[in-house]
């Protein structure tokens, strides 16, 4: 008489989850910021050829040694400074205005937008840190020897193109890099 029925439970339809989950994962990725690390714009050199190394002869006067010691301590050809006088003192070996024999050689050099000019291409900068040092210490004395650089080079730009550095186009910016190269060598601990 009574005839049970078996009742069905309702199923969902998930034929679309997969589509849905898809698309919301494509419209997150489309719309999140995705933020970019910065770092040092260094080169770095080629791998060593051991077979082929070679020994070049540097004038003293072309070098300025900069060292930052277990304690954070940065000294500059012996001498301890901080990293606002680093930065003065970059600016001032780099540009060698008055063509002093204690700072870098210049050459004479044809440049793009800038014609016939001293160009301080033999400088170098050694850095040497040791392992003991704090990224923190590392980073702001890099940042100074930035800061001494863009310090020359805005100056020349005011100068010939008359506005800074940071209205220079990239045709400009090449130029300035010319005359001013990022010269630029990490001193390994054996």
């Amino acid at each position: 008489m009574f005839k049970r029925r078996r009742s069905e439970v309702p199923t969902l339809n998930t034929t679309s989850t997969a589509d849905i989950s898809f698309m919301l994962l494509i419209f997150f990725l489309v719309t999140s910021s995705m933020d970019t690390d910065k770092g040092l714009p260094r080169q770095l050199p080629p791998p060593e050829d051991i077979t082929e190394q070679q020994e070049v002869e540097v004038k003293k006067r072309n070098v300025m040694e900069l060292q930052l010691d277990a304690n954070d301590q940065l000294t500059c050809n012996g001498e301890p400074l901080t990293t606002d006088e680093l930065t003065r003192r970059v600016a001032e070996f780099v540009a060698n205005k008055q063509e002093l024999a204690s700072l870098p050689e210049k050459s004479e050099r044809e440049v793009h937008l800038l014609g016939r000019c001293r160009v301080s291409d033999r400088h170098i900068i050694t850095v040497k840190a040791d392992r003991q040092t704090t990224y923190n210490a590392y980073f702001n004395m890099q940042n100074a020897i930035v800061r001494g650089y863009a310090t020359v080079r805005n100056e020349l730009a005011r100068q010939r193109f008359g506005h800074g550095l940071a209205q220079c186009s990239q045709e400009e910016r090449d130029a300035l890099t010319m005359v001013y190269p990022q010269r630029i060598s990490e001193v390994r601990e054996p």
